[in-house]
């Protein structure tokens, strides 16, 4: 099923007329109302009129996070207040949060484009939605909230925590379609257990996550778990929120809303944008954002883009899974590790569950890294050697795809934390 065919079956030349269109619109608003982005422009030599074609886009400078926090609160608003209905703003973990801000219209088209990605990902009015996302300054649980509304789904708001009361609502409720991260939906199933309550019978379908960059082996482990097709989705709070992008039931990339958003990958070392179907980092420009519009976003995830059609009939280029970040990236001895990499790891392993973390610390000159990772319960054998085993197991594994030595360390089920929002899975200690 396809929400908007006019848009998402688009032939590519007809999308390019209307992404450059839509970006030279763009260019002059944000030098004419953003006096961040006319000074940047005016330093890098570029005016909104050098804009020529889509491949002029790689003349004007980038903008990074910092750059939203030097101007907070408004300062990256090319409309006045008066004209704003909505700010959501980031956690602000690492300093002052990043805050956005909607119009109208820009509340009108989150809403829509997320109603596409919910549908792209099997939601329709049939179904009941329960959002496990926190309400509040972070974007993703009201983008989501409304896009579900807006195909006619029963939306049931639960947010996060208290969990057991999330199961005893599914079953009351007869949930169909979860909306959480990866990483609290194990913990649901968890919990689901615990209270005798297998998550597999429950009346599930579609689960749709995002909001933390998750592995294949996740997706074959949540399936499993509650017997539910689950889809990847992507947004980030600088650009929209939710609804940047989204899987299709085929699950091989996830769409972009072209027409809203031109997206680049780069080179994050040089900036130079790269190929079709090379790795890199990200970057987004909104093409008709009012509030807050954002040339050149550097969104920090790494990934590769797919401009070829699906199978489901959609012709938006599709980005890969993000498989890290260019500043979550661990350097161990000289080695790029990330933490998506171990994760795919452990979860082939059997007798080894979803939740770890990764513990960095320096001795003398020599960093060094431990994996904590839970056991099954069916890994108890009442044998120490086969714990020994398995632990064996997991070094071994992680040394063939990290060509790294990483100390492993089997811990109680149930004793690491777990997560309602973003799981924290790393924890540098070199950096104290």
């Amino acid at each position: 099923m396809i929400w908007d065919r006019e848009k998402e079956c688009i032939e590519r030349s007809q999308l390019e007329e209307l992404q450059l269109a839509r970006l030279k619109k763009t260019l002059k608003n944000v030098y004419e109302n953003v006096p961040f982005y006319r000074k940047k422009f005016d330093e890098h030599g570029v005016k909104p009129e050098d804009c020529r074609s889509l491949k002029d886009l790689s003349r004007f400078p980038f903008t990074v996070k910092n750059d939203l926090r030097d101007n907070y609160p408004f300062g990256m608003f090319a409309v006045p207040k008066s004209k704003i209905v909505r700010i959501h703003a980031s956690s602000g973990t690492t300093g002052k949060p990043t805050v956005v801000g909607y119009t109208q219209n820009d509340i009108n088209t989150w809403a829509e484009l997320v109603a596409r990605m919910v549908t792209m990902a099997g939601v329709t009015n049939d179904d009941v939605a329960q959002v496990c996302f926190g309400y509040g300054l972070f974007t993703g649980a009201f983008g989501l909230h409304y896009g579900l509304e807006k195909v006619g789904a029963m939306v049931v708001p639960t947010s996060t925590g208290n969990t057991e009361r999330q199961i005893m609502l599914m079953q009351d409720f007869q949930t169909t379609a979860v909306i959480s991260t990866p990483t609290y939906a194990m913990h649901m199933a968890e919990t689901a257990k615990k209270m005798g309550v297998d998550p597999a019978q429950l009346p599930l379908r579609v689960g749709l996550f995002g909001s933390e960059a998750w592995t294949e082996n996740m997706r074959v482990e949540l399936e499993n778990t509650w017997n539910i097709k689950a889809t990847d989705n992507y947004g980030l709070s600088e650009i929209m929120g939710p609804g940047v992008a989204g899987e299709c039931l085929e699950t091989c990339g996830m769409h972009i809303a072209e027409d809203h958003f031109l997206v680049e990958v780069i080179d994050p070392d040089t900036g130079e944008p790269l190929d079709y179907g090379e790795e890199g980092e990200l970057v987004i420009t909104t093409l008709t954002k009012e509030a807050l519009p954002i040339i050149r976003y550097r969104t920090r995830d790494i990934t590769k883009l797919n401009p070829e059609p699906c199978r489901c009939g959609r012709t938006t280029a599709r980005m890969s899974k993000v498989s890290g970040r260019t500043d979550d990236m661990l350097i161990i001895s000289g080695v790029n590790v990330f933490p998506s990499q171990i994760e795919s790891v452990l979860l082939q392993i059997d007798g080894i569950s979803s939740h770890y973390q990764i513990i960095v610390t320096k001795k003398g000159y020599l960093d060094a890294m431990e994996v904590q990772v839970e056991p099954t319960a069916e890994a108890f054998t009442g044998h120490y050697k086969d714990l020994q085993a398995l632990e064996e197991k997991v070094r071994n594994s992680l040394y063939t795809v990290l060509s790294l030595r990483a100390k492993v360390k089997l811990v109680e089920p149930g004793s690491l934390e777990r997560f309602e929002g973003k799981a924290k899975r790393v924890i540098d200690k070199r950096k104290k």
